[in-house]
């Protein structure tokens, strides 16, 4: 495998474009079908009135099951492919992101036909509010870039070793900023800061677990795809600002 640095090498990968897919295809039905709905698990031998779980069940969004599968993904993708070829995918969701919502909204803003008596139902799960979109975007954005930047850091300072603490510790301080921005910006002035400041620690726990416990699946990921495109990359001498478009720099 040949071992070389990502800003100097044009490449023609076999399965970028399917990467990129696979990671916009799972950013989006994250957003749409998991933000839709909370779910709730019971914690019978949780002591009472003990935190995170007060009343004796875990809340929580059930798309939080899913939506850090895009952060497996971005890690692969910047491990794999570079910083800058991750760049232009997390510009992609970003674009992909801004058309759901503007989608949504049109939607929704339709007048129903008479027959149909959907409607209530279409508000209910695609009614977005203004402010949650907007926080979702920018946590996105923000969060990404973070995880992105600090897993190609990580990739020199361990020299290419323990990948897995590049995936858990990007994913820690990534999810934490999209945590730090999403959840006040969405929420606070709305819920109580107590709530706002609850939900926002356990959900980013609860994601960088879930990041962990899908260390395997990364593993098998990043080394099927290195031994398929034979090379390994690091970003020594990437321009990390996210505001440019090129492939190599």
């Amino acid at each position: 495998m040949k071992t070389t640095d990502a800003a100097n090498t044009p490449y023609n990968f076999r399965y970028y474009d399917l990467v990129m897919a696979a990671f916009v295809a799972v950013l989006l039905l994250s957003n749409v079908i998991g933000a839709a709905k909370l779910s709730a698990i019971d914690t019978p031998f949780w002591p009472a009135g003990w935190w995170p779980a007060p009343d004796g069940a875990f809340i929580f969004g059930a798309g939080i099951l899913f939506f850090p599968v895009s952060y497996v993904i971005g890690d692969v993708l910047t491990e794999v492919y570079g910083y800058a070829r991750a760049r232009r995918v997390i510009w992609t969701g970003f674009a992909a992101m801004v058309f759901m919502a503007f989608m949504s909204w049109a939607v929704v803003a339709m007048p129903p036909a008479d027959s149909w008596d959907g409607q209530s139902a279409y508000e209910q799960v695609f009614g977005l509010v203004p402010r949650i979109v907007l926080a979702s975007i920018i946590g996105f954005w923000a969060g990404e870039f973070v995880n992105s930047f600090v897993m190609a850091k990580m990739k020199i300072w361990t020299q290419g070793k323990a990948l897995w603490s590049r995936t858990i510790g990007s994913t820690f301080v990534g999810q934490g900023v999209d945590s730090l921005i999403f959840y006040p910006v969405a929420f606070l002035g709305i819920w109580d800061t107590s709530d706002v400041l609850l939900v926002m620690v356990t959900n980013w726990a609860l994601k960088v677990l879930w990041e962990a416990v899908l260390t395997p699946v990364t593993y098998a990921a990043v080394g099927f795809l290195k031994r398929k495109e034979g090379v390994e990359l690091f970003d020594t001498d990437t321009n990390f600002s996210p505001f440019t478009a090129a492939k190599n720099s």
